[in-house]
C-alpha cells in the first residue's frame, strides 16, 4: 500500500494540472464559442451557414482538450496518437451513416440550396427553414412540429425552395357550368384579380385560358404573378373575392351530377 501510495503521490501533480487544464481550457471554449457566435451574428454570413460552422469548431476544440488532458496525465504521445487512429477507424466504420450525414451538412453548407427563415420542401416535408447542425437540418412546420431530416438526404435529394425568388406565379382553376357564358366568367376573373393590390401585372398580366372540358364543367385556369411574401394572402383572399364575384354576376358553379333512368320492363 505504501508503495502505491507513494506512486499516487508522486503523480497527484498531474491530476492536479490535467483538472486546471479541464477547468481552464473548459472555459476558454466557452467565451471563444461565444465571441464566435457575437461576430458570425453581425456578420453578413447566413445564420444556417455560420450555426454549422459553429457547431464544428466546438467539436474541435472540445478534441484538443481532451488530447492536451492526455498530454498532462504523461500518457505518451505515441500511445495516444495511436488510440486516436483505432478510435477514428473504429468511428469510420460504426458511423459510417453519421460521417456521411457530416459531409451531406458541408455540402449543404456551400451549396446554399436555402437559408434560415426559407419555406422549403425537402424529402416530402415542408417547413420553414430553423438550422443545419452536424447532423441533421431542422425545418419547422406550419404547425411549428420540429422535422429534423438527414443531411445525407438533403444533399442527395430534390430541394424546392419557394421564397427564395422575390417573386412566384399564382396558379387557380375555377369550374363554371357549361350553360355559362365563357367571355363573361373571363372577364369576371380579370377584373377581380385586377382590383386586388396584392396582384402584379409584371413580368407578365394576369392570364386565364379554358384549361379543360370536364364532365359536368368549364375550367378556367388563372395564373397571376405575386410577390412571395403575399402569395398566401393573394391566394385565400381571390378563393373568396372570386366567389363572391360569380354569385354577383350570375356565373354558376356547378356540382357532380348524376343523372339515373330506370327501365321499366
Amino acid at each position: 500500500m505504501d508503495k502505491y501510495i507513494d506512486k499516487l503521490y508522486d503523480y497527484l501533480p498531474n491530476i492536479l494540472f490535467a483538472l486546471i487544464t479541464f477547468a481552464a481550457g473548459y472555459l476558454i471554449i466557452k467565451v471563444v464559442i461565444r465571441l464566435l457566435r457575437e461576430m458570425f451574428a453581425r456578420s453578413k454570413l447566413d445564420e444556417t451557414g455560420w450555426k454549422f460552422i459553429l457547431s464544428a469548431i466546438k467539436v474541435g476544440l472540445y478534441v484538443m482538450l481532451f488530447v492536451m488532458i492526455l498530454a498532462e496525465l504523461k500518457v505518451p504521445m505515441a500511445s495516444i496518437i495511436t488510440a486516436l487512429g483505432t478510435a477514428g477507424v473504429a468511428i469510420v466504420v460504426g458511423l459510417k451513416d453519421s460521417l456521411t450525414n457530416v459531409a451531406g451538412g458541408f455540402i449543404v453548407l456551400f451549396g446554399s440550396p436555402f437559408k434560415s427563415g426559407d419555406f422549403v420542401e425537402i424529402a416530402g416535408q415542408q417547413g420553414y427553414v430553423d438550422r443545419v447542425s452536424m447532423l441533421y437540418t431542422r425545418l419547422l412546420t406550419m404547425d411549428n412540429k420540429a422535422v429534423m431530416i438527414p443531411n445525407s438526404t438533403v444533399a442527395t435529394t430534390t430541394v424546392i425552395n419557394y421564397t427564395q425568388e422575390d417573386m412566384r406565379r399564382l396558379e387557380l382553376w375555377f369550374n363554371i357550368s357549361y350553360s355559362t357564358d365563357i367571355g363573361t366568367a373571363k372577364q369576371v376573373l380579370l377584373d377581380t384579380v385586377s382590383s386586388n393590390p396584392l396582384s402584379l401585372d409584371k413580368p407578365d398580366e394576369p392570364y386565364i385560358r379554358v384549361s379543360e372540358q370536364s364532365d359536368s364543367s368549364i375550367v378556367l385556369l388563372l395564373r397571376v404573378w405575386v410577390k412571395t411574401s403575399d402569395y398566401w394572402e393573394l391566394r385565400y383572399g381571390l378563393l373568396s373575392e372570386v366567389k363572391e364575384a360569380f354569385d354577383r354576376e350570375g356565373v354558376s358553379i356547378p356540382f357532380p351530377q348524376l343523372d339515373v333512368h330506370l327501365d321499366k320492363h
